[in-house]
């Protein structure tokens, strides 16, 4: 009697043929994940996701997100606007080389053409912007008319005043300034070298102390600002508390949950730089008019300058970083207390 002979597992399921090139995906990629290019699109598409949920959470409560730019845009305008103005006092103080202006008087024996020979000379030296003559018959002149005393010096037999030369230095240093008056002083046919920097002095202690108080108020702002940041994420992170959690379980990672919440408050920065910009267009435009008629009043033109366009890019730039830090410092600090438990 025959048998049937029962073939084993192993023969009853042939083995197939390796094959030879392993099997890629259209494009020329490996199986082993997605290409740069997949990953690249899902990363800006989930950035795009985030940047659209938060303008919509912003515009869902549009009076609210207005004021909390608003109160940004004061804290922000104070430091910068104070910062403008102090710009602008220095120049209403002049210009600083005319301030510091050195004056040598000639000996009464010198004539024009010793001044005018004087001048030229001194207009060579370095630290020398410029130097002006100014002959005894001006001076004369220039004094019988700003004195008042013109018939009374009119009966002087002889011009008691010197001619002298004005020394406009390039630089504003006062051992710098006082070595150069000490060098001229020696020159022929100098009397009396004078430099007088006692009011230029105390403006460059007023500006100082200005810059001091500036920078001291602008630490104390930002330090507000990034509390109002802060605390405005917190109240945004809590009215998402159970969405929050619920990402979490299901394995989203802290970058995620915190991207909303970063943009959010770069929006927030953003319009805060914006308002301040235009309070401080307008605040210098207002107060504008009472200073030119002010300065009209002493025979000036001066004006107060507008906000420059690189100080608005930098009060931009600036506000919408400390938006970003705020929100960060924030969702940092409340981000471990929503971990799934």
């Amino acid at each position: 009697m025959s048998t049937t002979r029962t073939p084993k597992v192993s023969e009853r399921v042939a083995p197939k043929a390796a094959d030879p090139q392993p099997s890629k995906k259209r494009g020329g990629h490996d199986d082993d994940g997605p290409d740069f290019r997949s990953l690249l699109h899902a990363w800006l598409e989930s950035h795009r996701a985030s940047l659209l949920d938060s303008l919509r959470r912003l515009g869902k409560q549009p009076i609210g997100s207005f004021f909390t730019c608003l109160v940004m845009a004061v804290a922000l305008s104070m430091p910068m606007g104070l910062s403008l103005l102090l710009k602008n006092v220095e120049k209403l103080g002049g210009s600083w080389q005319r301030a510091a202006q050195i004056s040598l008087y000639l000996k009464l024996d010198a004539g024009s053409r010793d001044g005018e020979a004087l001048r030229d000379e001194i207009k060579a030296m370095p630290g020398v912007a410029d130097a002006q003559y100014v002959s005894r018959e001006q001076a004369l002149e220039e004094f019988q008319q700003q004195s008042g005393l013109g018939e009374a010096l009119r009966e002087l037999p002889d011009n008691p005043l010197p001619g002298v030369v004005v020394v406009t230095p390039t630089e504003v240093d006062k051992p710098a300034l006082e070595a150069l008056r000490q060098r001229l002083s020696e020159l022929p046919r100098v009397d009396v070298a004078q430099l007088d920097l006692v009011w230029v002095e105390r403006l460059a202690a007023i500006l100082k102390l200005g810059d001091r108080f500036v920078f001291g108020l602008a630490v104390m702002l930002i330090s507000a600002l990034l509390l109002v940041i802060g605390n405005t994420i917190r109240l945004h992170i809590e009215n998402r508390r159970i969405e929050i959690e619920v990402i979490k379980l299901v394995g989203g990672t802290d970058s995620y949950v915190r991207r909303p919440f970063l943009y959010m408050g770069a929006l927030y920065g953003l319009g805060a730089g914006v308002l301040a910009w235009g309070i401080l267009a307008f605040s210098l435009d207002w107060l504008n008019d009472a200073v030119v008629d002010l300065s009209g009043l002493y025979g000036s033109d001066f004006a107060l300058a507008g906000v420059p366009g690189a100080d608005g890019l930098s009060l931009l730039i600036g506000a919408v970083l400390l938006g970003y830090i705020g929100a960060w410092i924030a969702v940092a600090r409340h981000l471990n207390e929503l971990a799934p438990r």
